[in-house]
């Protein structure tokens, strides 16, 4: 098992000459590249808290069964975790940099509605606001995640709602954009990215409490 030492020094390159040339003829030159930056990220992965294991690195190549763009490679790698209340950890690297990430991304609808109504909750919901509010303050950002919010209120709920902003989320999730400064290519990412995934716990421990993982047999 290899110590992690930051991310290969051309790995942004990799990222980028692969999103100019997405081909199989790139990829088969280019695999030594891709697997020593795979092995980085797996080092990455052994060298935060253990309470954030296990973590896995999706696959690279890309789901273009219904897509329009039919490029076969995804042009960066990510690695993920998930708690047992079904709130995931997520790390990634292309092109522009590194970004670490936690939360709900896309709810099911099982866990949509156990959010909302939490978020209704006259104790939950004001809770949930004071999580979010001491997260910022510490520089990670908190957003809706991969859908779009509602542009409506939810049904059932009053437009002018204390907390309608929130109950139009479909998701929750934070985040920090790193970008490439230059300890990107040092161990001290590890420390940068646990920093977000710590710094994140208190919304993931709400998630887990309130919302908790889907039950639904096919989930998003």
């Amino acid at each position: 098992m290899s110590e992690f030492r930051g991310v290969p020094k051309d790995a942004l390159d990799f990222f980028e000459e692969l999103g100019m040339n997405n081909t199989k003829s790139f990829w088969l030159e280019h695999k030594p590249r891709y697997d020593e930056i795979k092995e980085s990220l797996v080092a990455l992965g052994n060298a935060v808290d253990p309470q954030f294991h296990p973590l896995r690195i999706f696959r690279p190549n890309r789901d273009v069964r219904f897509a329009a763009d039919k490029s076969p490679y995804k042009t960066n790698i990510g690695m993920s975790g998930e708690t047992e209340g079904g709130s995931i950890v997520y790390v990634h690297l292309d092109a522009a940099g590194m970004f670490a990430a936690s939360g709900m991304y896309m709810m099911a609808k099982d866990q949509l509605q156990r959010f909302r109504a939490s978020v209704d909750h006259d104790v939950y919901g004001p809770q949930l606001v004071t999580v979010i509010a001491g997260i910022t303050k510490t520089g990670i950002e908190v957003t809706h995640g991969g859908e779009a919010p509602l542009k409506t209120k939810p049904k059932g709920f009053d437009v002018d709602h204390p907390r309608i902003e929130l109950l139009c989320w479909k998701g929750i999730i934070t985040s920090r954009m790193f970008g490439a400064p230059a300890w990107i290519h040092s161990k001290r990412l590890a420390k940068e990215v646990e920093s977000v995934w710590v710094g994140s716990q208190p919304l993931v421990d709400w998630l887990d409490l309130h919302v908790g993982p889907t039950q639904e047999a096919s989930s998003r």
